[in-house]
């Protein structure tokens, strides 16, 4: 069984067990976390929702608080010394995906 579900402006592919990456949630480690269903197949059996499948909700818990590695942003003018260097990283949330209720 799996679902596809919305998280953080962009669309994944869940089943029970899975370990995903989200956009950072403003959450403790162990909260739990709830997902709108947009698609839900078991075996044969495929239900898509218009725009979420009615009844049901895919469950998680946080894991943790990670970041993304790093990138660099380099910024130069040519001709005029200018030389900027900067760096991001980009935080997420490690969810893990406990079941798919429905």
């Amino acid at each position: 069984m799996y679902a596809i579900i919305r998280a953080g402006g962009s669309q994944q592919k869940v089943a029970p067990g899975d370990v995903i990456i989200v956009d950072k949630l403003s959450l403790e480690d162990g909260a739990e976390v709830s997902y709108d269903a947009l698609l839900v197949a078991d075996g044969e059996n495929v239900r898509v929702g218009t725009p979420v499948v009615e009844g049901v909700k895919v469950t998680g818990r946080v894991v943790r608080q990670v970041k993304g590695q790093k990138i660099i942003v380099f910024k130069f003018k040519a001709k005029k010394n200018y030389r900027k260097k900067q760096g991001h990283r980009q935080p997420y949330t490690q969810v893990e995906i406990t079941a798919i209720n429905g």
